[in-house]
């Protein structure tokens, strides 16, 4: 536990143990979307759904990565994970983003994967609001977190024909925006 930061938090005005609650329950969210997006992805399957796999697949990766920058953060605050995977599981910020009762149906895959981007988006932007010209450390990572839950919404919301969003499929390299948190 960073003890500085802590009392420099508190110093600033933030609520550590709201910010550290909303930071868990968002970890869980990344967490168990990492996993139902596994589910997902497999069942995106023939002309339409192998059309989005690869999308999928990078806003999987990302949000295991989203989970892995998070922690970090969490136990320097002086937070930790709960110790029971299902009670992680359903302290999650966002609702599970599980498979539709049709797995054939790729619009209804669709918007499952939109609405929980939609729900990711709202968390960080919580976060950010908490922590803005506060604690410049955690608003930096969940801006780097929302900046990538924007454009995989965007990219979703585009499949589902919402409009187009000025924004690209990555080439290369995941986690453009948290992966200094990575190294």
């Amino acid at each position: 536990m960073a003890k500085v930061a802590i009392e420099m938090v508190k110093k600033s005005g933030v609520d550590l143990d709201k910010l550290l609650e909303l930071l868990v329950r968002n970890a869980a969210a990344e967490l168990t979307t990492f996993y139902y997006y596994t589910i997902l992805r497999c069942n995106l399957i023939g002309l339409e759904g192998e059309g989005i796999k690869e999308i999928a697949e990078t806003a999987r990766i990302e949000d295991r990565n989203h989970f892995e920058a998070l922690v970090p953060r969490i136990y320097e605050l002086g937070g930790k994970l709960p110790g029971d995977m299902k009670a992680f599981h359903d302290i999650s910020a966002c609702p599970p983003a599980s498979l539709p009762k049709d797995p054939t149906d790729t619009k209804a895959m669709l918007t499952v994967l939109v609405n929980a981007e939609r729900c990711a988006v709202k968390g960080y932007t919580n976060i950010c609001d908490l922590t803005a010209g506060k604690d410049h450390r955690t608003y930096d990572l969940s801006l780097a977190i929302l900046n990538e839950e924007i454009e995989h919404e965007s990219w979703f919301s585009e499949f589902l024909g919402e409009g187009p969003s000025g924004h690209f499929m990555r080439r290369g390299d995941t986690s453009p925006f948290v992966s200094k948190f990575l190294k």
